[in-house]
């Protein structure tokens, strides 16, 4: 046996030893010197002579090995370990992080690909030359100020995409939407055009009063980082500049400027405002400042295009509103204010999320033995299975096109349209809060993909290209990945042992596209996972850090206490999605089915009674009929088929599989208009080309624009038509201790399947080639049987791991 410490010409530890033997890779000829110096003390003295001998064993040995190399001609090159591996090592496995190809030429893949960043470039070029010289950089623009806000794809008409799609027609032109923001006009007001053709644009159309029914007034325009800029020099350089309150309970440094503000929304309690609660926290280094309120709240009206005309209207300390801060400043001077001192570390607790351990053995990871099984050419991805094409909506966020599996499509789009939380709490600021996260961008703050954490780290990644608040394109790195998954368990198998006896099974391996949208203090990870079954699964995980308030008063009400003077509200998360299924298609019929207990007779038996379960099956014929509210029963069994039927005469069909936990916003609210879609956890209407989407991105700052319920009107769902589905799902979410410092994924997941449901006529994995099957009497070790016992030999090759990589971070 060999001592302890190392296995000699090994390069690594020896399983069991203790960390203190562990070395860098060393010269063989270094290895007799490092073995006697430091191996051979730790010996015992009775064993060293044996020790002794065994290493001058091993350096004749090694000088063998050595004298056979020179003579089969001398050193290996480099080529030749390139492709071989290092001396004693398996080869390198072929191409193990597939990269992201350009587009290469016009074709089906760009019809729903992002903009590219000359094409972003020429649509602010055109624009700057057609709207006039008195535009400013949206970067720096002030609301009394004209600014291009936003660019980005103006997704094809669907009958066009399909014509060229399936009838090889020339594809529609690409356009542009780009919404602008005339702040500089006798009145102001934002307006959306349409932009084409790309990549040389020469027209523009104006859309706004065809999207929106009317002009957009100017106060529901989404608030530019300017503005946020303008309200926090206001605060802190005007209002807070002598302030003896907050030196006293926060340790106040105006200069240092240790306090920071988090917006609240919406912006008002009626249509026409344009006042937002900030609430005031710690500015702690390097971790979450959303955990250290001070209990400072304010209430800044900021309708005026003057940033010197808005005003703080009302204000909120510990527990206590005030007419203004001069009148709580009055009141703390005069002993009148109960303060409560907060340390500016925030409650003494470990906030943040750097670990305090060192790092440990690497954690495992999957790669690809013989080459990735997917492709990814621009937008498109390619496997053996499926087909699609993904993106990013600045607002709405992430989205696939032309799903197709097996080279037929079963959705035409899939896309996220919005996501609500809804808080509570006993301070202005948490009561009020109901963020539509689509009016902050779930595109515009998408974050890079950490390699090796946000996915895995053999992914491929790709860049997203955007305009937004800027006059020239960015590049945000690595914001999609794409992986085929090893799910580590079988997607179906059975062990025989009655009357024969035989193995067969499967084991699950998916692709998945993913994205990331970072709302302030929330990070929602979105996937979308394609099964060998021929099932879609849609889904988000919510981690980051909660949000919190000054604890005071009734506060467990509404909420747990998770720090010295800290609550974590409770709040509900919801997504809303819009799934465009083409079934067999494009004219599909609602059918619900479920069961029922039947009390029947036994038929060899009359006088006995027994209960029957039995199917029961209706096609709904309305709007209203296929609408299943929250809260509400629903069938167990709703699908979408076709006028075709299966081998078996059952009509092909998709089942929407659905999951949601949480209330709905009473429809007494005045803000609930702006997010009706979170009545239903399932609506299926008719597809209108004039209802493209079941959100705006103006509903947050004035929540009375647009109304889902005008959607579902009762008409037809039967018949010629074609038919969309809206889907919402979302959890109800009480913070606690565990939840600092940061929220986990485990458990705060939700989403929905799209399972076929008499689609085939059997299940298409069953022809799988990862499928395994052996007999009694068959060698389960012989590949030509079994293609897993292929696997020491396939598989025996070592990863080529790219370099870690992160996509940096914004300088907003």
């Amino acid at each position: 046996m060999y001592p302890s410490c190392l296995w000699p010409g090994s390069t690594t530890q020896r399983p069991g030893t203790s960390r203190g033997c562990e070395r860098h890779p060393a010269p063989r000829s270094c290895l007799l010197s490092f073995y006697v110096s430091f191996c051979i003390p730790n010996q015992q003295p009775e064993d060293a002579l044996e020790a002794l001998a065994r290493a001058v064993f091993i350096i004749l040995s090694l000088c063998s090995v050595l004298v056979i190399g020179m003579g089969e001609g001398g050193s290996r090159s480099e080529e030749g370990i390139e492709r071989g591996g290092k001396p004693g090592q398996p080869p390198r496995c072929p191409s193990m992080s597939p990269s992201a190809q350009p587009r290469t030429h016009p074709g089906q893949n760009q019809l729903f690909a992002d903009l590219s960043q000359e094409e972003l470039t020429a649509v602010m070029s055109f624009l700057t030359q057609q709207l006039g010289p008195d535009l400013v950089d949206a970067a720096q623009a002030r609301a009394s100020e004209n600014c291009i806000y936003s660019v980005e794809l103006q997704l094809p008409p669907k009958a066009a995409a399909l014509t060229h799609l399936d009838r090889g027609r020339p594809p529609p032109p690409r356009e542009a939407l780009a919404i602008v923001f005339s702040g500089g006009q006798p009145k102001p007001n934002v307006s959306e055009l349409v932009v084409g053709p790309l990549p040389h644009p020469f027209y523009i159309q104006d859309v706004t009063v065809e999207r929106h029914g009317g002009p957009l007034p100017y106060h529901r325009r989404p608030v530019l980082i300017r503005e946020y800029l303008d309200i926090d020099q206001m605060i802190f350089d005007r209002e807070l500049q002598a302030t003896g309150l907050l030196h006293h309970c926060c340790f106040y440094q105006h200069q240092g400027r240790n306090l920071v503000t988090m917006t609240m929304a919406p912006r008002g309690l009626q249509s026409g405002d344009r006042a937002t609660w900030f609430g005031l926290y710690y500015n702690v280094s390097e971790a979450g400042f959303y955990l250290h309120p001070v209990g400072l709240e304010l209430l800044v009206d900021h309708k005026a295009l003057d940033p010197a005309r808005w005003t703080i209207r009302k204000v909120f300390f510990q527990g206590r509103y005030y007419e203004s801060l001069a009148q709580l400043e009055d009141q703390f001077e005069a002993g009148l204010v109960n303060v409560v001192l907060i340390p500016d570390n925030g409650t003494g607790g470990s906030w943040s999320l750097k670990s305090q351990v060192p790092p440990g053995p690497a954690p495992p990871l999957q790669f690809y033995p013989q080459g990735p099984r997917f492709s990814v050419q621009g937008s498109q991805v390619a496997s053996s299975l499926w087909t699609f094409s993904f993106g990013l909506g600045a607002f709405s966020g992430p989205r696939a096109f032309d799903i197709r599996f097996q080279g037929e499509r079963l959705a035409y789009e899939i896309s996220l349209q919005e996501v609500l939380t809804i808080y509570g709490g006993n301070s202005p600021a948490a009561m009020l809060t109901r963020y539509l996260d689509g009016s902050f961008g779930m595109g515009k703050y998408s974050t890079p993909l950490t390699r090796g954490v946000d996915c895995p780290y053999l992914a491929t990644y790709v860049d997203w290209h955007f305009l937004l608040e800027s006059q020239t394109p960015k590049t945000m790195r690595d914001a999609f990945c794409v992986f085929e998954q090893n799910q580590g368990f079988p997607l179906r198998r059975h062990h025989s042992e009655v009357y024969s006896h035989y193995f067969g099974g499967l084991t699950e391996t998916v692709p998945v596209v993913r994205s990331v949208s970072t709302l302030l203090n929330y990070d929602y990870v979105w996937d979308m996972v394609f099964h060998p079954s021929g099932t879609i699964e849609v889904k988000f995980h919510a981690t980051g850090y909660i949000s919190s308030v000054f604890l005071f008063g009734a506060a467990r009400r509404y909420g747990n206490q998770v720090g010295q003077h800290t609550l974590g509200t409770a709040h509900t998360h919801s997504a809303h999605f819009k799934v465009d299924l083409d079934v067999g298609g494009l004219e599909n019929w609602v059918w619900a089915e479920d069961m029922a207990v039947v009390p029947t007779a036994i038929p060899w038996s009359p006088e006995h009674q027994m209960q029957r379960l039995q199917v029961t099956r209706k096609m709904l014929e309305t709007e209203e009929q296929a609408a299943f509210s929250l809260g509400s029963t629903h069938p167990h069994f709703l699908y979408l088929a076709s006028n075709q039927s299966n081998n078996w005469g059952h009509p092909r069909g998709y089942r929407i599989m659905l999951s949601f936990a949480g209330e709905p916003l009473p429809q007494s609210s005045s803000m609930e208009r702006a997010f009706s879609w979170g009545r239903d956890q399932l609506a299926v209407t008719q597809w209108k080309k004039e209802e493209p989407s079941s959100t705006s991105i103006y509903n947050l700052n004035d929540p009375w624009t647009l109304d889902f319920t005008d959607f579902i009107n009762n008409e037809t769902v039967t018949g010629q038509v074609r038919l969309v589905a809206w889907v919402t799902v979302g959890f109800l979410y009480i913070p606690h201790a565990e939840d600092i410092p940061n929220t986990v994924t485990v458990g705060n997941s939700v989403g929905f399947f799209l399972r076929p449901y008499n689609f085939f006529d059997q299940d298409p994995s069953s022809d799988s080639a990862d499928s395994i099957y052996f007999q009694k009497d068959q060698d389960a070790k012989a590949c030509e049987v079994n293609p897993l016992a292929c696997l020491p030999q396939a598989a025996a090759c070592v990863p080529d791991l790219p370099a870690f990589s992160h996509g940096g971070f914004s300088q907003n």
